[in-house]
């Protein structure tokens, strides 16, 4: 039987890494990794991821300890404690 035929459901999942006032689009998530569309530098600071998933939202807090480099879309991270 097709998927249209038995009710599917498409999620719309969205990440971003906010660090004051900055926003980063997050195209992959791992245990100690962001990956960023368009990074721009920016120092060690704490930021927020936030989890989008319809119309459910959840943020948390990490840090960058590396900070973000313009040169790279790949952002170091750990958890806050």
């Amino acid at each position: 039987m097709p998927l249209a035929g038995r009710g599917g459901h498409s999620a719309q999942v969205t990440m971003r890494l906010l660090v004051n006032g900055l926003s980063f689009p997050v195209t992959q998530m791992g245990e100690d990794f962001l990956l960023v569309d368009h990074p721009a530098n920016h120092p060690p600071a704490v930021a927020s991821v936030v989890l989008r998933v319809d119309e459910s939202e959840r943020r948390w807090n990490v840090n960058l300890p590396n900070g973000i480099s313009a040169s790279a879309n790949r952002v170091a991270i750990e958890r806050t404690v």
